[in-house]
């Protein structure tokens, strides 16, 4: 076996170095692009000096085109046929295009949390001068103003919950807000769009129902509501089997009949209206079963390993993730850490892409098990695997760079905790190597 099990620890670069920030800094240069934008609209409304129903008009369309695009961008299929349209690129494009297509999820995400941001300023600048009119006397205007109150409420607390630490410290809730504010806000929308219709409609002759086919926001609602309510038509019971080779995780093989695509990611649940969870899809070339590695990280995590499930319920479609852009390049070197080995191993068994794997786990056969490791070992015989109960933990950036020097890879991808797919991504990026991780962005 030619693997290689590291077992000294690399030269260690200067620890005060804080480089994280060059790893997102395409999702935030998305975000600010996209707010930037929305404020430059706000601006020229401003300028054109609208009449108060102008305006009006205007903050209500606008707040409809940033919520129907947060909505679409995270669609499972808008997803996919992105993915699939940037990874189509081919390798005789400049390393530098196909790094920067390589960001698609990063544009994505800022696109999405930019919109959202948009969304919540432009509902309450519509609020704002709904309730100016009320309080002139408009009060043909107070059920729209009281909607619209409750939709920017709903916004600002959604909001609020997806700040990152927030959001870290409070998942849960993240989760609840995220999904239930989500579609509370929907419903509103649709009730807003109504009386707005109603209140606008002039003339004893005038058709409300006329006014609102004709406005923009109501197909734009329509089309946001058909993007949150497809996954939930896919809502599918399938039954599992469960393994735990030891009390850190636990492999789940599910056959729903059909195959799925190397890359891909399934959300699944143990119950319809509870917690959901996304894990990569380790593909079984040949077959229409896959496996999820479920690693213990919190309390639905924990509990799922200990309890193990006969069945699970599957939402949507199996979305694309961050390592299908791996396909951009000619070689890429794989770093994964603990369970994050099962979004790399579905790409490494059946992705063309030649590759480079560095596996830094606790006792693999012990925590994973020897027919999963066996598997690695067939696909990457050439593989780094570092024992950290043996040998501690690695300088992962340090790491990296070394074997992208050693392969002549084009690019690293990372797949591991928040903190440390941050700084390995963050440092391999100051150094000029194209490097690629989740960023855990909203």
């Amino acid at each position: 076996m030619s693997t290689r099990i590291l077992s000294r620890r690399p030269d260690r670069q200067d620890p005060t170095t804080d480089r994280t920030a060059s790893a997102i800094r395409p999702f935030v240069s998305t975000l600010l692009a996209v707010v930037g934008l929305h404020a430059v609209a706000a601006a020229a409304l401003l300028d054109r000096g609208l009449s108060w129903s102008g305006l009006v008009t205007a903050t209500i369309t606008a707040a409809s085109v940033a919520i129907g695009t947060a909505a679409l961008v995270r669609q499972q299929d808008v997803v996919n046929a992105v993915f699939g349209g940037v990874t189509a690129a081919p390798h005789s494009w400049p390393l530098r295009v196909r790094a920067a297509l390589a960001q698609v999820h990063q544009v994505l995400a800022g696109i999405h949390v930019g919109s959202a941001i948009a969304a919540t300023g432009w509902f309450g600048a519509f609020t704002a001068l709904v309730g100016w009119r009320v309080l002139t006397g408009g009060a043909a205007w107070t059920a729209a103003f009281g909607v619209a109150a409750a939709i920017l409420v709903v916004l600002v607390i959604m909001t609020i919950c997806a700040v990152p630490r927030m959001r870290e410290r409070h998942h849960d809730l993240f989760e609840a807000t995220h999904r239930f504010g989500g579609w509370l806000a929907l419903a509103l929308f649709a009730v807003l769009t109504v009386l707005f219709g109603v209140v606008t409609t002039r003339g004893p002759a005038g058709s409300w129902e006329l006014t609102v086919a004709d406005s923009p926001n109501t197909w734009i609602l329509l089309l946001a509501a058909v993007a949150a309510i497809l996954p939930w038509l896919q809502l599918r019971r399938a039954a599992v089997q469960v393994a735990a080779p030891s009390e850190h995780v636990a492999l789940v093989t599910v056959n729903r009949g059909r195959s799925v695509r190397t890359g891909s990611a399934s959300r699944i649940a143990r119950r319809p209206l509870g917690q959901w969870h996304a894990f990569a899809n380790m593909t079984v070339p040949g077959s229409t079963e896959y496996r999820m590695a479920v690693s213990r990280a919190g309390g639905w995590t924990s509990e799922f390993i200990a309890d193990r499930p006969d069945h699970v319920w599957v939402k949507g479609v199996p979305t694309t993730g961050v390592g299908s852009v791996s396909r951009l390049f000619t070689r890429v070197v794989w770093v994964a850490t603990g369970s994050g080995i099962a979004p790399c191993l579905p790409h490494l068994l059946g992705d063309p892409t030649p590759a480079r794997l560095i596996w830094v786990t606790r006792n693999p056969e012990r925590t994973y098990g020897r027919e999963l490791v066996a598997q690695i070992m067939a696909a990457q015989p050439d593989a780094l695997i570092w024992d950290t109960d043996a040998d501690g933990k690695p300088d992962l950036a340090q790491l990296a760079a070394r074997v992208c020097r050693e392969t002549g890879a084009e690019a690293v991808v990372c797949i591991s905790n928040k903190k440390a797919t941050m700084r390995v991504v963050g440092r391999l990026r100051a150094d000029g190597i194209a490097a690629y991780g989740p960023i855990w962005d909203s």
